[in-house]
């Protein structure tokens, strides 16, 4: 029986013309793909927002009647950060799905989810190179809004408290305290009436009887008097022992009863009061508001990163497809 031997003859004129086969990546993760979608997501999302602070300079004035005003240039604010983190999110996904290296013999169910994995990734590279670069400004932010907190906590106390310290400086003598005001405004001398005019012309009219003032007060005396006013605002109440000595000063000074004097003591002491708790309800509805201002700017900052996430994981998939195809 004859064997028939075959044997494999090897062509060496002509190479091998065949393409080669993609290796299979040793990673699912393309970081190369990753950190360069975030450079290009942090740098347009840094021109985006100094487009959009220009913009907001422009749009305001200090003038009354003049550009929008606040409510607008927050709502404003608002939308445009939501815009910026929808574009540059979108940008950056979409470079990391289309830089990413192909995957071979991996499910499509898999790939699709690489893809949004690339894209989450990119999205928060890209937050955390602009919270870095922005630390001092999201300090200030939190930082503010805990003063904020910690001034409504306070509440009246505080005010009372910066109440009394501003008495403590009128007291020692600081110029253009508001304290001053009330204190002076005891030691007036009551104005001369006008004179009517006289029936007669030949008729003189009789002179007023002048007032008998005492001697000025010395700058002690103004001092501890500005330091009862300050004791007293502070403590809530005006002992009667203080007003009396209050009222026999303002007696020598001005000329006046001891009575009209008490009750010049306790007219001044109330409206020291009422002006102390108008500037109170002021600064806790500054606080207030600025408490609003600082929780709303949070949740729409928490509202605009998480659609920048989304719309990076989204874009992702989308630049991933092109890639493949």
């Amino acid at each position: 029986m004859t064997h028939i031997h075959e044997h494999a003859t090897v062509n060496t004129t002509y190479p091998d013309t065949r393409l080669p086969v993609p290796a299979a990546s040793s990673s699912a993760v393309s970081w190369g793909a990753i950190f360069a979608g975030a450079a290009a997501a942090a740098s347009l999302s840094l021109i985006l927002l100094m487009l959009g602070a220009g913009l907001g300079l422009t749009s305001i004035s200090p003038w009354e009647s003049r550009g929008l005003d606040a409510g607008t240039v927050g709502i404003a604010a608002i939308a445009w950060l939501t815009f910026t983190q929808i574009v540059a999110s979108g940008m950056g996904g979409y470079l990391a799905g289309r830089l990413r290296t192909k995957w071979v013999d991996v499910h499509t169910d898999e790939v699709y989810f690489r893809d949004t994995a690339h894209g989450f990734l990119t999205w928060a590279v890209a937050a955390l190179v602009s919270a870095a670069l922005l630390t001092s400004t999201v300090g200030a932010i939190i930082g503010g809004g805990a003063k904020v907190v910690g001034t409504v906590a306070g509440g009246a106390a505080t005010a009372t408290a910066a109440g009394a310290a501003g008495m403590a400086n009128a007291s020692s003598g600081a110029p253009g305290n508001p304290m001053d005001y009330f204190v002076n405004s005891m030691f007036r001398g009551n104005a001369a009436p006008a004179p009517a005019a006289p029936t007669d012309p030949a008729a003189a009219p009789a002179p007023a009887a002048p007032a008998t003032p005492g001697q000025d007060l010395t700058p002690a005396q103004l001092s501890e008097v500005t330091g009862i006013f300050a004791n007293s605002i502070s403590t809530g109440a005006l002992p009667a022992e203080d007003r009396q000595y209050v009222a026999q000063l303002i007696a020598q000074k001005t000329g006046i009863s001891q009575q009209e004097a008490e009750q010049r003591v306790q007219a001044t002491y109330d409206k020291a009061q009422a002006k102390l708790k108008e500037t109170k309800e002021k600064a806790q509805q500054a606080a207030d508001a600025a408490r609003k201002a600082t929780s709303y700017l949070m949740l729409w900052t928490f509202i605009s990163l998480l659609a920048g996430a989304f719309v990076a994981s989204l874009c992702a998939t989308y630049g991933g497809r092109q890639r493949d195809l």
